[in-house]
């Protein structure tokens, strides 16, 4: 399996996965994506199709959210962000939004072991002063204690929401020019990129949403221009190992032209094309 270098360096861990089920998938670095991002979804319905709680669903799916981050690692994927709660997810019965915050706490402590042995850095992504005081002490630990591992970078987006990231992006750069520390015509993509806090992160190359939905629902709107976009009818507590799997074959079998002709492609930035 092929190591990355600096940042991203990158030590394989025992292989678990049903490589042999996948004989179109590359491992060649190229031709994996950098930065998988994923919107977990169907928690809810998964328990509604088995007479069970809401609550049930949401803790079936931290499972999947083990088996995920195990398998990008252990396929060397440099970044990726789960959408773990959302700017909108607010507005959900009382009782399931502090369920889904106790089952945070609990993922963010039970799995700071496992973070660190697998080489993992976390950050987080959004409104994070809304979060309950016990949760954002507990995810500043965890960021504070992996800062420096360098296997794998999991970014969390917790109350986050891509209309509100873009427009505390814009107010950020006004207030800089209001300030006089930048020119209007300074202001380019970079300049904007680099005013959403992302945490330097590149943008996606595969966004996966689970459940059938086919829509990105306030998630990433400036980041996914290029982003290819996998959609499965697979509920989020039954994604597996091999559902990632599935989705990097798709991904690997598209050609990522970044709005040039299919014979430059080949030449485009970041393009995966052979």
């Amino acid at each position: 399996m092929a190591r990355r270098s600096g940042a991203e360096s990158f030590q394989p861990v025992a292989s678990t996965l049903p490589l042999a089920d996948f004989p179109n998938l590359s491992l060649a670095a190229a031709r994996m994506p950098r930065h998988i991002a994923i919107v977990m979804d169907g928690n809810g319905r998964w328990a509604n199709q088995r007479g069970l709680a809401r609550c049930e669903g949401h803790r079936r799916g931290k499972d999947s959210v083990r088996a995920v981050v195990e398998a990008a690692r252990e396929l060397g994927i440099p970044y990726l962000t789960l959408f773990a709660f959302s700017h909108e997810n607010w507005r959900r019965p009382g009782g399931e939004v502090r369920f889904l915050m106790q089952l945070l706490h609990r993922y963010l402590t039970t799995e700071l072991k496992r973070m660190m042995k697998r080489g993992i850095r976390v950050i987080a992504l959004g409104e994070l002063e809304r979060l309950p005081a016990p949760v954002r002490s507990a995810l500043e630990r965890t960021i504070e204690a992996t800062a420096e591992n360098r296997g794998m970078t999991v970014a969390l987006a917790l109350s986050y929401g891509g209309r509100q990231e873009i427009v505390k992006a814009a107010r950020r750069l006004a207030e800089a020019a209001a300030a006089g520390q930048i020119r209007p015509d300074q202001i380019d993509e970079p300049a904007f990129a680099g005013a959403l806090g992302n945490g330097g992160i590149p943008d996606p190359d595969l966004l996966i949403r689970t459940s059938g939905e086919i829509r990105i629902s306030n998630f990433f709107l400036f980041q996914l221009a290029y982003t290819e976009l996998y959609f499965t009818e697979t509920l989020w507590p039954d994604f597996r190992e091999r559902d990632l799997l599935a989705a990097l074959e798709a991904y690997q079998a598209r050609q990522r032209r970044f709005g040039a002709v299919a014979e430059n492609a080949a030449s485009a930035p970041f393009s995966v094309a052979n």
